[in-house]
């Protein structure tokens, strides 16, 4: 009892729909009450039919689960109104995860906002950085049903650490550097994908096409560093589900075992899901035990780990460009995967 789906894919039941159900549930006990009355000398107890009680009792409860949602989305606040607004939001936790990367938590404006990110859509994080604007991307580990925060997963990428990049991450030290209770600026929601639920995607190849609908049986994902955080995201909203069947497949790449980001949560929910949700791995540099594959995104790997090519299966991708560019594509072409079924973040 749908009158409107809202951005995030869920029912919206509005106070014009709202008022409607009331009134034809008091109509209808008016009614009932009206012809009980009229005829209670002529019916014998339980005389009344089956069929007219059950009938009552699903609008009842129906008016109650509907009146109960209605009120419950009347109170929540969405954070993020208008994309193209930035919105200032300080600071309130750091939680070092690894050697190399941070858990930052950001205050909404009250505890009963939600952020208002739709499932694979991200943010844009924007500072002044020596005299210069920067801004990316990212994509938060919580969701609309974390009430008064956002926790983003972030790899800081320290200066003179990486050969290939002296000056490491602007904005990842940037935050790195922030202490509790300093701001950021947030703008969004953005992205060109949105899980709707069920199995379907709303996704554009480029930003300015038109979305296309996609209905899917299957999700395999491909997902290499930080852009496990997409991936998670679609993952955690998949499996809370009770009625959403979506199979999900994913492959993690990474340089060594301790690289593995929010490995303890992805493993519970493999093990929680065993039927619905696999988990994979791969590095560069393996440990002694290490019993996952070795090296780089490969076609055996995508064969033996992820669902095969067909009408109902999308691939996911989210990671360095050269990973998605070099190793996935290339081999998903050889393994036959439709290229209007493959989405990179």
């Amino acid at each position: 009892m749908c009158d409107v789906i809202n951005i995030h894919g869920e029912c919206s039941v509005t106070a014009n729909v709202h008022q409607q159900l009331v009134s034809q549930l008091s109509s209808l006990i008016f009614n009932f009450s009206e012809v009980f009355a009229r005829d209670r000398e002529k019916m014998l107890p339980f005389q009344l039919s089956v069929p007219v009680i059950v009938g009552i009792a699903v609008v009842v409860s129906t008016a109650i689960v509907i009146t109960y949602v209605y009120r419950k989305k009347n109170k929540l606040k969405r954070t993020l109104v208008d994309p193209n607004a930035k919105v200032s939001l300080k600071l309130i936790q750091k939680d070092e995860i690894s050697h190399d990367t941070t858990k930052f938590r950001f205050a909404l404006p009250s505890p009963e906002h939600t952020l208002g990110l739709p499932i694979g859509q991200h943010i844009f994080l924007s500072a002044s950085i020596d005299d210069e604007t920067v801004i990316r991307a990212y994509t938060p580990v919580t969701s609309d049903e974390n009430l008064g925060h956002m926790d983003l997963v972030i790899k800081v990428y320290k200066k003179d650490v990486h050969p290939k990049f002296p000056l490491g991450g602007k904005m990842s030290q940037y935050l790195d550097s922030l202490s509790v209770g300093e701001a950021i600026d947030v703008r969004g929601p953005s992205g060109r994908l949105k899980y709707l639920g069920h199995g379907k995607f709303s996704m554009k190849f480029l930003r300015k096409d038109p979305a296309d609908v996609v209905i899917v049986k299957k999700v395999s994902m491909i997902a290499g560093g930080t852009g496990i955080t997409p991936m998670l995201q679609l993952i955690r909203h998949i499996t809370k589900d009770p009625t959403d069947n979506t199979q999900l497949s994913l492959i993690f790449a990474n340089q060594t075992e301790n690289d593995i980001l929010l490995r303890e949560e992805l493993e519970k929910a493999a093990a929680d899901h065993p039927s619905q949700f696999k988990l994979w791995y791969t590095v560069d540099v393996p440990s002694k035990d290490w019993k996952y594959s070795v090296g780089f995104i490969n076609a055996e790997m995508i064969q033996e780990h992820l669902y095969p090519p067909g009408f109902d299966s999308l691939v996911l991708m989210c990671g360095p460009p050269p990973m998605v560019n070099f190793a996935c594509n290339p081999n998903l072409d050889k393994l036959g995967y439709e290229k209007k079924l493959r989405f990179a973040y």
